[in-house]
């Protein structure tokens, strides 16, 4: 199958695949972001323009990446939210897995001699 050019139309299913987040969610994501309204066509068939794909992967990277809730990237993207903030307090640095290695077996030695 040969690949699409960047300006194509996507299908749910296409950018369901492309982004890895389940279709269920994308049409539950466009009920809530107004400004996700991707092209209906004949049968309810959901048709992406690529302003909407890059839409989908800026909310995803929000949701599941940057630790935002639903209400909060409502603010960002309707603008009442000032400008995107940097990723939340609450998010956790990336360690090497080497580190993350050496502090399971420390945490694990603990728990041993406990």
């Amino acid at each position: 199958m040969a690949e699409k050019s960047e300006a194509a139309f996507r299908t749910i299913g296409e950018v369901s695949d492309e982004i890895g987040v389940k279709q269920h969610i994308l049409r539950y994501w466009e009920s809530c972001f107004p400004e996700l309204k991707p092209i209906t066509r004949a049968g309810n068939r959901r048709y992406y323009r690529p302003e909407d794909v890059a839409l989908v992967r800026r909310i995803d990277g929000l949701l599941n990446t940057q630790g935002y809730t639903v209400k909060g990237v409502q603010k960002l993207l309707s603008g009442k939210g000032g400008e995107e903030p940097p990723a939340p307090a609450t998010a956790v640095p990336a360690l090497p897995i080497d580190e993350l290695k050496a502090i399971r077996a420390m945490l694990a030695d603990a728990l041993a001699a406990a």
